[in-house]
């Protein structure tokens, strides 16, 4: 009688139980594989989703900084226009006590010069206490009030320099 050995496995069992579990560790090993793929994709989508919050922060903190520094620029121009706007009235205030002194008192001349030397003060006064802001809200002002003539200024203006930058 011929005995079995128990612990003896047919060639043919033997490579069909190492190729299951071949199989089972290359789905196991691909399932890994999946999943850190998986992982990494996240990750990844997560860091490119960080870098764009990113630079869309720093775009907006140098629209900020440039929005602030062209405030500054359009202040500091203000500043110095308006002074250099209250030097011209105090000029212009200062040429008209002149012309007050010096000029005819009596007759057409001195009705002329006294005309003169009010407008000059006047216009040397609006200069003083006026700002530029407040100086551009006049015109504008002006022009709504009278658009045609305006306009014809406005070409007039421009027929001008094109004169002048010509030569």
């Amino acid at each position: 009688m011929a005995t079995m050995n128990p612990t003896k496995h047919d060639g043919r069992q033997g490579n069909m139980g190492d190729r299951h579990n071949a199989q089972d560790a290359g789905a196991s090993t691909m399932d890994k594989a999946k999943d850190m793929a998986s992982d990494f994709a996240d990750k990844a989508k997560d860091v490119a989703k960080d870098a764009a919050h990113g630079v869309r922060d720093m775009a907006k903190d140098a629209a900020h900084n440039v929005r602030d520094m062209a405030k500054d620029a359009a202040s500091t121009a203000e500043k110095k226009t308006d002074s250099a706007l209250h030097s011209v009235g105090s000029s212009m205030e200062d040429l008209a006590g002149t012309i007050r002194e010096k000029g005819p008192h009596e007759g057409v001349l001195g009705s002329a010069s006294d005309r003169l030397a009010k407008t000059l003060e006047s216009g040397g006064h609006y200069l003083q206490e006026e700002g530029i802001a407040s100086m551009a809200e006049d015109v504008t002002n002006l022009i709504r009030r009278n658009p045609v003539p305006a306009l014809f200024v406005g070409i007039g203006l421009g027929y001008l320099l094109a004169r002048a930058t010509r030569r």
